[in-house]
């Protein structure tokens, strides 16, 4: 794929594809565990993000890395044409589908895990549907 000025103007015919912050994650937690980066940088996910969390999230079996005492949750946002400037929080898979399947453009998922407990969060896939 070549790299020029209509890629960077989004002209371009590529398929978009799946973003993936694992390798960021990692790094962040390890900063935080040698404590290179002090817990309160990291904790500090905004009140709506937490509400979402706690109320349409899906919790998930993993423990948050960060203070190991709570279930982190998964929570969705679908940004992109045909959607409010705020995006619309998705709680489940059927509703990811229904606006994946609507012809209404470009939208993309931002898949982000949150801890209820110390406010960790982290974006962990960004998925054009």
């Amino acid at each position: 794929m070549g790299f020029g000025a209509n890629a960077l103007r989004g002209a371009s015919a590529a398929p978009r594809g799946i973003v993936d912050h694992r390798l960021a994650r990692r790094m962040l937690i390890n900063q935080v565990r040698v404590g290179r980066i002090d817990r309160s940088e990291v904790c500090d996910a905004h009140p709506e993000l937490i509400r979402a969390a706690r109320n349409v999230g899906t919790e998930t079996s993993a423990t948050c890395p960060i203070c190991e005492d709570d279930h982190l949750r998964i929570v969705t946002y679908v940004f992109g044409h045909g959607l409010s400037a705020s995006g619309r929080c998705v709680s489940d898979a059927k509703q990811l589908r229904q606006l994946a399947r609507s012809k209404a453009g470009d939208r993309t998922a931002y898949v982000v895990e949150a801890c209820p407990s110390c406010r960790w969060h982290h974006l962990l896939r960004i998925i054009p549907i």
